[in-house]
């Protein structure tokens, strides 16, 4: 997609169009004489993406997740077949009140490069980040060509979503590499993991008490709901079971057209049965636990649905723990 054919519209969402060689004249110039309005950044937070029909919805993520953690983001558009090679710039300040009075803001700077290759991104990457702040970048793009050693040895916190991958076994592939690099020292946050995150917890509120712990070892199977296209999303989730578990119970997917990503799931083996189920569009989880005589039932919180809410949950868990890489050889194995 060309810039020529991106909605003018579009593009005037991203503030003020900027030369690149004057961005940073430009940005200090929005904060001079304004003393209500306090620049602040805890992170640098660079979306890229290949897809220009991503670039509305990614300013607006962006413009969602500011207002809940500070940074400097920076939203990238390469469209590396376009011709001939060009780059645009705009700049703006995400802002929100603080304690009623004073304003505080993070700065975005939106990218269109036309052409783009590998080097050009990672200098506009670099040339662009807050000082030695950490850099989260959510890579919506296949992780090839401009997806290089020299960028993603910078990157703190690689986001990506691996429900997204038309390929997801050559995408793993391809991340697995780069984590085992020698320089290839990021965390990965999955946004197909992330999703999962109150089913999982609903899932251990099914065997907390002492009768089903004890039941555990019987379990024999695995049974999940998923939307389509969500389908790596399931797998994960049966991943991180079967790791927890310490086993190999089977698998079943099924799929629907309809209704959130995750909507089902049940662990079944002799005299014992655990369910999460979730209606269509409910804010909840219906939690049900069978274990012979023993019946336990539960409410509990469903998982968020958008990317905006997603990103959000995920930096606010930022510096947590994660299973992740443990189970990519799992989820690797079944994707044929």
């Amino acid at each position: 997609m060309p810039l020529s054919t991106l909605n003018d519209s579009d593009l005037d969402r991203l503030g003020l169009e900027t030369p690149i060689g004057r961005i940073d004249r430009a940005l200090k110039q929005l904060w001079e004489g304004d003393e209500a309005k306090t620049r602040a950044s805890l992170i640098n937070l660079a979306i890229y993406t290949e897809d220009g029909c991503q670039l509305v919805a990614d300013n607006e993520l962006l413009d969602h997740v500011a207002a809940q953690h500070a940074c400097r983001a920076l939203l990238i558009l390469a469209l590396p077949e376009a011709q001939p090679p060009r780059a645009r710039a705009w700049i703006q300040a995400l802002c929100r009140p603080y304690q009623g009075k004073q304003i505080v803001c993070s700065e975005q700077i939106s990218f269109v490069l036309e052409g783009g290759n590998a080097a050009q991104v990672q200098n506009i990457v670099f040339a662009h980040l807050d000082s030695d702040l950490p850099l989260v970048v959510w890579w919506q793009a296949d992780l090839s060509k401009n997806f290089e050693e020299r960028l993603y040895s910078r990157i703190d916190t690689l986001i990506i979503d691996s429900a997204r991958w038309e390929d997801p076994a050559k995408q793993f592939d391809a991340l697995l590499t780069a984590m085992n690099a020698e320089s290839g020292d990021f965390d990965v946050r999955d946004l197909a993991w992330t999703r999962s995150h109150f089913m999982r917890t609903a899932l251990a509120a099914c065997f907390q008490d002492a009768t089903a712990c004890h039941n555990l070892s019987k379990l024999q199977s695995i049974r999940i709901t998923h939307l389509k296209g969500q389908r790596t999303t399931a797998l994960l989730l049966a991943a991180w079971i079967n790791q927890r578990l310490h086993a190999s119970l089977s698998v079943e997917l099924i799929e629907k057209d309809s209704g959130p990503a995750l909507q089902g799931l049940v662990l079944e083996g002799e005299g014992v049965r655990g369910e999460v189920r979730r209606d269509c569009d409910s804010c909840f989880v219906r939690v049900s636990a069978t274990c012979g005589e023993h019946i336990r039932e539960d409410l509990l919180p469903a998982d968020v649905d958008s990317d905006a809410e997603l990103v959000t949950e995920l930096l606010s868990r930022f510096h947590g723990s994660t299973l992740y890489s443990s189970m990519l050889p799992f989820v690797r194995s079944m994707l044929k």
